[in-house]
């Protein structure tokens, strides 16, 4: 490693103990001890612990700038629900019993259906007790104008069952750069009348979630003075960190140190989507498994990846999509109360990403804003197995002499076949260029699918 290379890479870790509310002169004296000793701790004015979890448990939580309300880390992802209401109705009941209050959807999640579900299970409790996040999710140009902009966001209100709603976002900005952001919120009037709302106080927080160009982003901050923004959700894990804009990703990408660093300066909290990066994290290579479980060797690669990111002081609470009652659980004594990441598993988590980032992964978070596709390709389905035989070291290598590639290929091919169906696969792709332009990562869709197609051509 270079010496500037390591000069900055300290210079990260110093600034990382800062931000967790540790001085330059304490944090240099904490990285030289031993690992058991150092833990990196959030600022105790951001982080408080509930005092009525059930059975021991006690959720951590972040207190809102401004208002004092008291936020789960750990926040319910309604993007992916199961079918049937009963289901959802227990896990947000049982979300609720053990400390989580933060529920995030948007009118176009699960086809339209989905704050209908989340309005149907959260109805069913006090409205002091949870709060509730959805979008304007104005992204087809046929709701830029006004009027059908207001009618989306009336219909969030009927299908939440709420007479106000707790954090609105603007949501997905940046795709399309600032001609977008302008026909969808500023050319119509649509934020304006948002913060004329915010003033009227049936919205109580108001934001925006951000993808793509961060033109984009760093306007909406720079404008902040005007619009004062109480949050902004971010995709934000210990791979994108520094390394967001790698390789399978769009090459305009900011990196989350970049994003929270903006906020952090200007005092905005934020809300993280993404943590274990469309599951990725999660799923990672025994080499990387191996590597934690010394390190922590009850911890999933879940929860490290969690715990990294609720180490940061000004997360008020990280999202994650749960439809199964294991995940749930699991999440929840993840948080039940966050364990902090120590100075050196930061440090493991580094050299972790930096490895990562030479994989030649496709960046698709399995978001499915890209579905359904007309053709039948199961975009996101196609993306997750080709990653996770990357991460699993089963890709055929690239060099056809070498004596294992027909052995690899053929297993990779039978394992294909066996997971996707025929007329879901990256053969029936058509190339017609409809996916790009609802992608919030901007990949290039058909190109990958074509990476794909001859993964799988016979030889």
């Amino acid at each position: 490693m270079s010496k500037k290379h390591t000069e900055r890479h300290e210079m990260n870790r110093r600034q990382f103990l800062e931000r967790l509310g540790l001085g330059s002169a304490t944090a240099f004296s904490l990285m030289a001890l031993e690992p058991l000793q150092v833990m990196a701790t959030p600022r105790t004015a951001m982080s408080v612990l509930g005092d009525d979890a059930p059975e021991g448990q006690q959720m951590t939580y972040r207190v809102q700038n401004g208002t004092g309300e008291k936020i789960s880390l750990l926040g319910f992802g309604m993007m992916r629900l199961p079918r049937e209401q009963e289901k959802v109705n227990e896990l947000v009941d049982y979300a609720l019993a053990n400390g989580v209050n933060y529920f995030d959807t948007a009118p176009i999640y699960g086809g339209g259906s989905n704050e209908t579900a989340t309005g149907l299970a959260l109805s069913r409790h006090p409205r002091d007790k949870y709060y509730v996040a959805t979008k304007m999710s104005n992204q087809n140009e046929s709701l830029w104008p006004l009027e059908k902009s207001k009618e989306m966001y009336e219909n969030s209100f009927r299908k939440l069952q709420v007479d106000y709603i707790d954090y609105y976002l603007l949501h997905s900005v940046g795709g399309g750069g600032m001609d977008n952001l302008r026909g969808r919120f500023i050319d119509n009037g649509l934020l304006d009348f948002l913060l004329e709302e915010r003033k009227a106080g049936r919205i109580r927080h108001l934001g925006f979630s951000y993808h793509g160009d961060v033109k984009v982003f760093d306007w909406l901050l720079d404008n902040h003075d005007k619009y004062h923004w109480d949050f902004v959700q971010i995709q934000m894990n210990y791979r994108d960190w520094q390394h967001a804009g790698g390789r399978g990703r769009r090459r305009g990408d900011a990196n989350a140190e970049y994003l929270y660093g903006r906020l952090e300066k200007l005092g905005i909290q934020c809300v993280i989507m993404e943590p274990l990066r469309g599951g990725g994290l999660a799923n990672v290579s025994d080499d990387i498994r191996l590597q934690m479980a010394r390190a922590r060797k009850d911890d999933t690669p879940a929860q490290w990846a969690f715990r990294w990111v609720g180490s940061h002081p000004d997360v008020l609470t990280a999202l994650s999509g749960m439809n199964r009652m294991e995940h749930l659980k699991e999440n929840l004594a993840t948080f039940s109360p966050l364990m902090p990441c120590t100075t050196v598993e930061n440090e493991l988590l580094a050299r972790i990403a930096d490895k990562m980032t030479g994989l030649p992964t496709i960046g698709c978070t399995t978001c499915a804003y890209c579905m359904p596709c007309k053709y039948g390709v199961d975009i996101p389905g196609n993306f997750a197995f080709y990653n996770k035989a990357v991460t699993e070291g089963r890709l055929p290598l690239p060099d056809s002499s070498a004596p294992d590639f027909e052995e690899k290929r053929k297993a990779y091919l039978e394992a294909y076949r066996a997971a996707i169906p025929t007329a879901a696969r990256a053969t029936k792709c058509q190339d017609c260029g409809e996916c790009l332009k609802k992608c919030p990562q901007e990949l290039p869709i058909p190109t990958h699918m074509s990476r794909l197609v001859e993964m799988t051509r016979k030889k």
